[in-house]
């Protein structure tokens, strides 16, 4: 079937200890889910988490033991990246 523009590619991660990839298609996330974490924001630590979803082009692959650099818009002046444990 011909797009008007192409269709972007399907985000995948490494399986470790396998060839095969893993297709990722939601982003599942939750906020403010510990204490310190919660203070850092400026709340008190007491307050309910929340969730939210990123999109699966979001995911920065990254091969243990090495490094990637993140793009992001040059005007940015507070910039604040998150680590995030993944699930599958």
């Amino acid at each position: 079937m011909p797009y008007v523009i192409a269709p972007p590619a399907i985000v995948s991660l490494p399986v470790v200890g396998c060839a095969d990839r893993f297709p990722v298609r939601r982003i599942y996330c939750v906020g403010r889910n510990y204490v310190e974490h919660a203070q850092e924001m400026g709340f008190s630590g007491r307050e309910a988490p929340f969730f939210f979803m990123k999109p699966a082009d979001a995911v920065v692959p990254c091969a243990l033991g090495e490094t990637v650099e993140m793009a992001y818009p040059p005007a940015t002046t507070n910039l604040h990246h998150e680590v995030e444990l993944v699930v599958a």
